[in-house]
Parts: C-alpha cells; structure tokens; sequence
C-alpha cells in the first residue's frame, strides 16, 4: 500500500505544483486574484484533499491528521469527492476546451488518472465494514459550502470558476437549479459508495 501512496502523492503534488505554475504565469488577473481564483476551483480543492490525505497516510499515519485520514468515512468521503470531479469534467466540461503541452498533463492528471487512481485505492486498501447510511449527510457539508461561497463571491467579484454556476451568463434560477442537481449528485454517488461498503464487506464476512 505505501508504494502505491507514494505514486498517488507524487502524481497529484506534481499535477497541483504545475496547475499552479500555469495558472500564476497566464497573467489573466493580478497575483493576488489569480491565487484566489486557482484555489477557487472544487477541482484543485479536492486534488489537494487528495494529495494531503495520501501524503499524511504516507509520512505521517499515527499523527492526529493521521487518524483521521485513515477513518473508513473520511476516505471514502474524498473518494466520492474525487470521483465526481471525473464524472462532471469528461461529461460536461471536457469537451470545451483543448489543452496542451504540460496544460494537458495537469489537465489529465487531475480529472482522470488521480480520480481513477484514488478509485483504485478505496476498492483495493480501504476498509469498509463501519460505513452507515447515515454518513451521507456530513458528506454533502463540504460541497455545499463551495457552492454557497462561489455565489458570495462571485456576486462582489464577477468570477465562477464552473459554467453550470455561472450567474452572469445562466442567471442565478438556473444556476440554482444545477446546484441542486449537483447535491443530488453528491448524495446518490455517497449513498453508491455506502452500498459498494456494505457489500464488499458482506462478501469478505461471507468468504
């Protein structure tokens, strides 16, 4: 299992230094701005989750931290996090844009290999056996405070990082209403991810 935090903690510092890198020289806003705006992203915000859960698993596992990654809901929490940046970019966002050169390599690794791998990892190293229906609903706490401060500041600032949340172009009924449709979201991948639990760890009993 360390082998494999150790190439999940490489690849999304790696992929979140570039980002960074490319986002700071684009000039597109004043240092200041461009830095709010790069940690604006639930992309980048849950690659970092990524990168400090595995980073602490890895150098630090019986730390305070430490414990609290290793908890079966916490993880399985970032997982649904990650999993659906994955599911909302190469469904929807994608096909807008067409990155290149080391934009591409930040752009891959964060909405598909990272996704995929930390996929990879809650199915292979993550026990399951305590996950409760219940833990749903502190799940949805995370991406309901981003939707909620990318308004607020959108509406002072004029940025919204997500054309489906953009109220300058959408208007703020529609943008609400995918908001919504993004927490139903969130909810049936929790409750997905909940039942997969359960049922991995009937079958490792059963076995």
């Amino acid at each position: 299992m360390k082998a494999y935090l150790s190439v999940l903690t490489v690849l999304g510092w790696f992929a979140l230094i570039a980002q960074f890198c490319i986002t700071i020289s684009s000039g597109i806003a004043p240092p200041v701005e461009i830095i709010i705006q790069y940690f604006s992203y639930f992309t980048i915000l849950t690659n970092l989750m990524v990168a400090v859960c595995c980073t602490t698993l890895l150098l630090r596992p019986r730390s305070r931290w430490g414990d609290f990654f290793s908890r079966q809901t916490t993880r399985t929490a970032i997982t649904v996090y990650i999993v659906i940046v994955g599911i909302i970019y190469n469904l929807i966002l994608r096909f807008i844009w067409e990155p290149q050169g080391l934009q591409r390599v930040a752009d891959e690794l964060l909405h598909l290999i990272i996704p995929v791998l930390f996929l990879i990892y809650w199915f292979l190293f993550v026990p399951k056996n305590k996950l409760g229906w219940s833990d749903c609903w502190p799940w949805l706490i995370y991406p309901g405070i981003y939707i909620v401060f990318t308004f607020i500041r959108g509406s002072f600032s004029g940025f919204y990082p997500y054309p489906f949340l953009d109220v300058t172009k959408i208007g703020f009924e529609k943008a609400l209403i995918n908001s919504a449709g993004i927490a139903a979201v969130f909810f049936a991948v929790s409750m997905l991810f909940i039942a997969l639990g359960k049922w991995s760890s009937k079958k490792v009993v059963s076995n």
